[in-house]
């Protein structure tokens, strides 16, 4: 599961079926967190073996929790990442998460917003990495300029509302699908992550605000969000605790190699092992590119 929107096709060198794969954060107590993930998030525990856990649903891992509590917390004003969003495939399933959210952590509410394109509810996790809990509206029902931008807003979404719409408290949660649905990432600057996100890596723009770019593949309405609003001129990252790794799935390995020959030609550097592409952003955040299918 991506999302409830259909692929589309799009310009944007990056095939039109790439998907975001699961975030890993380095975390410093990796049971308090995997515990929140666990228990608040109602994800499943998939796998844990020594200091790293991955959790998600069904068979798809939606995040890795490695534990290196050697480093020192993370710059909430440096580059990295602003938030993960994990996207649910309805209103009912949704609220759910949020009923858990509301009874099992709720400190760590932050907001909520009716984007247009999606209903979102935002916290932060118990060491502070910021999180997104979503339900996308069907394609159809999105709006787009002739420009091909898609038009996104922030208007008001009363979360006691949506529960009293939509919590079923009988509506079954194990097994049932999720996945990463984007990421949102704090940068130094705009036009440096667009040459990069759009540029390299290929993924087209769906929205520009000036302080926050929005880009995707296969017409959804953003697999990646860049802002300065807490990073303007932000250098690169020093080792800390928060964000690990990014990490998408393209349809094919020939889409991986595709990438490899672009980020030659910008001189990145580079890991290949033949199945995971590895290289790092402007700012030092490491990418990780799989295919879904050899070949």
């Amino acid at each position: 599961m991506t999302s409830t929107a259909a692929i589309a096709a799009t310009s944007g060198a990056a095939p039109d079926a790439t998907r975001m794969d699961a975030v890993e954060l380095l975390v410093r107590d990796l049971d308090t967190m995997t515990a929140f993930y666990q228990q608040a998030v109602t994800l499943d525990v998939l796998d844990q073996v020594g200091p790293t856990a991955t959790l998600g649903r069904g068979d798809t891992a939606i995040m890795t929790l490695r534990q290196v509590p050697e480093l020192p917390s993370r710059d909430p004003r440096g580059a990295g990442l602003y938030h993960s969003a994990i996207v649910f495939p309805d209103e009912a399933h949704l609220a759910t998460v949020l009923a858990s959210m509301a009874q099992r952590a709720p400190a760590l509410y932050e907001g909520s917003a009716d984007h247009l394109v999606s209903e979102a509810f935002y916290f932060h996790d118990p060491e502070g990495n910021g999180l997104e809990l979503y339900r996308d509206r069907p394609r159809d029902a999105w709006v787009w300029t002739p420009v091909d931008r898609v038009v996104m807003g922030s208007q008001a979404l009363d979360p006691q509302a949506f529960l009293g719409r939509w919590y079923d408290p009988e509506l079954p949660v194990v097994g049932e699908p999720a996945a990463i649905g984007h990421l949102h990432l704090q940068v130094g600057d705009i036009p440096t992550a667009r040459r990069f996100y759009v540029d390299v890596l290929g993924l087209d723009v769906t929205a520009d605000l000036g302080s926050a770019l929005f880009v995707s593949a296969g017409g959804y309405h953003h697999h990646i969000g860049l802002n300065t609003w807490q990073s303007a001129g932000a250098g690169p990252r020093a080792a800390s605790l928060g964000l690990g790794d990014v990490r998408f799935r393209f349809p094919r390995r020939d889409d991986v190699e595709a990438l490899a020959d672009r980020l030659r030609s910008a001189g990145v550097a580079m890991q290949d092992d033949g199945r995971v592409l590895r290289f790092l952003d402007p700012w030092g955040t490491q990418l990780a590119v799989t295919p879904e299918v050899d070949g």
